[in-house]
């Protein structure tokens, strides 16, 4: 049977291979995590959750969840820990010491990590966590705000099979393309891919926009032909109306997505692959973030490309 599954394939599934559903706890409830656990509570799950702003635990909480007021209280009696923070040394952060995770964790519990870390960072997670009896599974995401408050979001996991097959219906309320990789940080190799492929993408998409508008042809029936055509996209279905409107209101920030081109470059580096073209968008990512638009989307890449085109947006 295929690894790969739509989230729709199984729709009793969860009830049926359980008398009643885990107890979840979330950690991290951003711009991802916050509709992420709501469509678990939609789902049917008991969500408790902690995060660091207070708004975004009365958002859960009038979504019909839990706030709990640290870690340690949040996951001290979940079957399910999901945890979705910016980056690696968030992570740790939330993992170890006294007040983390596996010291509060009970044995037997799955750890689910979402967030886009180092393949590293998941590998010794695992390491760490097998010597307290949890369990893990690195599970990054692609489809940005949209898929995740939509609940299309692709879901690439590293890990054990048998722990893969119990996570399986709480990944089908996030996602609908859920597929087991490969063994643990297997899931962050896939994800680092991703987002080099993306990056590309949207710049491919900027300098195709001001080439467009340089040349005087009408931007939004050009994008409209091109997107049902081989340069047709998810990205340039996603974010054309970002292009339009020039609306750079973070999805996925510029800063995160410069965190991941570290973690492609750094991780082809070791491996001995070359990334002649995704190098140098590396660059232009870092270029952006330093003159100031790291808070911005991701698509306002097409800033730079006006930048150097003669425009200073």
């Amino acid at each position: 049977m295929s690894n790969a599954r739509a989230a729709s394939s199984h729709p009793t599934r969860a009830a049926s291979s359980r008398p009643t559903r885990p107890a979840i706890a979330w950690i991290g409830l951003g711009i991802m995590g916050s509709p992420m656990s709501e469509n678990l509570i939609k789902a049917g799950y008991d969500v408790t959750g902690f995060t660091l702003e207070q708004d975004k635990l009365d958002r859960l909480a009038a979504a019909g969840g839990t706030a709990a007021g640290s870690i340690a209280e949040a996951v001290r009696d979940a079957d399910v820990i999901i945890t979705m923070v910016p980056a690696s040394p968030q992570v740790e952060a939330i993992s170890y010491g006294p007040e983390g995770i596996l010291e509060n964790a009970r044995s037997g519990a799955l750890l689910i990590d979402m967030s886009s870390i180092t393949p590293q960072t998941s590998i010794d997670l695992a390491k760490a966590a097998r010597d307290k009896g949890i369990r893990v599974l690195d599970a990054p995401v692609s489809g940005g705000e949209a898929g995740a408050i939509e609940a299309v979001l692709s879901i690439m996991v590293g890990g054990e099979q048998a722990d893969f097959d119990e996570a399986e219906p709480v990944f089908e309320a996030l996602g609908r393309t859920i597929v087991l990789c490969g063994p643990h940080g297997s899931g962050q190799t896939v994800k680092a891919a991703n987002q080099l492929i993306v990056a590309v993408n949207i710049q491919a998409c900027a300098e195709a926009v001001v080439f467009l508008e340089k040349s005087g042809v009408d931007l939004e029936a050009a994008l409209d032909v091109l997107g049902g055509g081989l340069a047709g996209s998810t990205v340039l279905t996603r974010k054309k109306d970002n292009f339009l409107g020039r609306d750079f209101k973070p999805g996925f920030r510029i800063d995160l997505h410069h965190k991941d081109m570290g973690i492609v470059t750094d991780a082809a580096r070791s491996v001995g692959a070359a990334l002649p073209v995704g190098s140098v968008v590396a660059q232009l990512v870092a270029s952006l973030r330093a003159q100031g638009d790291g808070g911005l989307d991701h698509s306002a890449l097409l800033r730079g490309v006006e930048r150097l085109s003669g425009a200073r947006p």
